[in-house]
């Protein structure tokens, strides 16, 4: 029987009670009562918790009846939450066992049947099985397997990890760094060392082909297979953004590498390309090959004959994302990583490629030491390659322009802009500079209408922030590259750092990893000052952020607060990070965000 059957009178009083509770509060109210001999006593009361979906439904239909404000329902959701209504999510009421704990590194649960290479993973996907690709750490020849698959553990590396990123942008669940794993290729299993607390109780033995299931939203690795609930987007959730964007003042990019992430980044409300990463292009069955003969080559001509080859690829893809991104602004980072990325680094992938290639083993093994480094982030990469190699960027700028023009005889409005990495110096961007202005007075009068391709840099090391006045000299627009800014200030790999930064946060020491969320009281000064030199050069230089932190609401906040143009996401990321800039938005006329989640 119900309490009104049973105490009609004190169910009335209650009623009247939280009518009147959710009136002055405006919102939802969890209370708690008891009653005595009949009488109802009120004990206390605050704003209920609630979900994603019910937070963003709650909102949109109080502001409909008038309780609250357009402004006051896009504060009451939570823009993290908005995870939990793009991904699949684990059953609650499975059971689980846990087998180990990482790094969230990408938000989504999903099950399969574990394989250990990327080809595995690419052969049984294509029979109809699910996978989860589980690797020390993935690299960029991985790309095949990662599309193929479920989603993808990786003993190591942090949130900016080339797994954790590439992930993100694909939307699929990742976690990384667990370093509970120890895994064997050649033997095609992993041992897994289980924890209580801190002491560890049982090693669990996973071989290929056997089933586990990831939560890429908390970080967690589970035994066996666990049933999922989808991702389900209302009709709530696109009016709350059209409000969203009728308040913000940043505009919101996306990185995408594919004219297919492109159109759903498009989807989400994306309001162009703010980092598209072409290395990952060269990863096609149908032109590594012409990438490998490119790097083995021992003199310009045989670079330049190879990268010959390359063009027409590279032309296509542009093709398909400035067609996917027909009146927006598509940023194409020109060869970032360095070239040993690109060959192989196990003795049977060697003898292999030797043999496709028609060189000898040794031979490829001396091209593969001589490109090895012992701290490759720091090294050979970036605009060092175009200093080094100045072909490889010229390639890649004739494919943005000709692709460019291309378009634009199509009827295409195109927006592109050629983005150097890695930057430090007014000198390097002159030399790229002038590469870009003798490519673009032979290309674009070809095109049937007028075409402006911009020229800019990523602001990634703490060299290029201090003297960012003079890099706006040459360069268009700033975009920070704040993973590897952080990085380079702070002193931390991204890839390993993983390991620790727990223990910092734990102690307090960090609020947050800094690969999730800006440093603003380090990094952030060096941001502020880069935009501030770089404004004062260039009063109308175009300022944003490309890191994985333009997805993070705290740090799209602070963006907001220094002036950025715009952030930029991968493209899973793209609603929250729209909802973020609206609260930004709203916090300058001092709105409050509310927390229910």
């Amino acid at each position: 029987s119900s309490l009104e059957e049973k105490m009609s009178k004190a169910y009335k009083v209650l009623e009247d009670i939280y009518l009147k509770l959710e009136k002055h509060y405006r919102d939802m109210m969890d209370i708690e009562f008891t009653i005595e001999e009949g009488t109802l006593f009120m004990l206390q009361c605050r704003v209920g918790k609630r979900t994603a979906t019910a937070a963003v439904r709650m909102a949109v239909e109080m502001a409909k009846e008038g309780l609250i404000t357009k402004e006051e329902a896009i504060l009451r959701v939570d823009p993290a939450s908005i995870d939990q209504l793009l991904h699949p999510m684990l059953d609650p009421k499975a059971v689980k066992k846990t087998l180990a704990t990482g790094l969230p590194a990408s938000p989504g649960a999903a099950s399969g049947i574990v394989v250990f290479s990327a080809d595995d993973a690419e052969k049984l996907a294509s029979e109809g099985k699910k996978v989860l690709l589980v690797r020390i750490e993935t690299s960029p020849e991985d790309i095949h397997g990662m599309q193929a698959a479920q989603g993808i553990l990786t003993a190591r590396g942090g949130m900016t990890s080339h797994a954790a990123v590439v992930a993100r942008g694909m939307g699929k669940c990742c976690v990384a760094g667990v370093s509970a794993l120890n895994i064997d290729y050649k033997a095609q299993k992993m041992d897994i060392t289980v924890y209580e607390g801190k002491k560890a109780v049982e090693t669990v033995t996973i071989k290929a082909g056997e089933p586990i299931t990831l939560d890429g939203s908390a970080g967690k690795v589970y035994l066996g297979q666990i049933p999922t609930i989808e991702a389900q987007l209302t009709g709530y959730f696109g009016e709350l953004m059209v409000w969203a964007d009728e308040v913000r003042r940043l505009k919101v990019r996306t990185n995408a590498d594919t004219p297919h992430d492109a159109a759903v980044a498009r989807k989400f409300g994306a309001q162009g390309i703010g980092l598209c990463r072409t290395e990952h292009m060269f990863f096609g069955e149908d032109r590594i090959a012409a990438v490998r003969e490119m790097i083995l080559s021992d003199t310009v001509e045989q670079r330049k004959k190879a990268l010959d080859k390359l063009l027409p690829f590279q032309r296509e893809d542009f093709i398909g994302i400035f067609k996917a991104m027909d009146g927006l602004p598509v940023t194409i980072r020109t060869l970032d990583p360095p070239l040993h990325e690109f060959l192989p680094n196990e003795h049977g992938q060697i003898e292999d490629l030797a043999k496709t290639m028609g060189v000898s083993v040794a031979k490829l093994v001396q091209k593969t030491e001589e490109l090895h480094e012992f701290n490759p982030m720091l090294g050979h990469r970036g605009v060092r390659l175009a200093i080094t190699y100045p072909e490889i960027a010229t390639m890649q700028m004739r494919a943005i322009f000709e692709a460019a023009v291309t378009c634009a005889n199509e009827g295409v409005d195109v927006q592109p802009e050629v983005m150097i990495p890695l930057a430090m110096t007014k000198m390097e961007l002159d030399k790229m500079k002038a590469e870009f202005e003798a490519i673009a007075k032979e290309v674009l009068p070809k095109a049937k209408k007028p075409v402006k391709i911009m020229f800019g840099t990523m602001i990634e090391l703490p060299r290029a922030a201090l003297c960012a006045n003079e890099l706006a000299k040459t360069a268009e627009f700033f975009s920070f590259g704040t993973n590897d800014l952080t990085q380079t200030t702070m002193g931390l790999s991204r890839d390993d750092a993983g390991r620790f930064l727990p223990d910092y946060v734990n102690a307090a020491i960090f609020a947050k990893d800094p690969f999730q969320s800006l440093d603003v009281e380090g990094v952030g000064q060096l941001v502020a000052m880069a935009v501030e030199k770089g404004k004062a050069t260039r009063p109308d230089i175009k300022l944003g952020i490309c890191g994985e932190h333009g997805g993070d609401p705290a740090s799209i906040h602070f963006c907001h607060k220094v002036g950025l143009a715009y952030v930029s996401c991968s493209p899973f990321r793209v609603p929250i990070a729209r909802l973020a800039a609206a609260q930004a938005a709203l916090a300058d006329k001092g709105g409050k965000v509310a927390s229910t989640a």
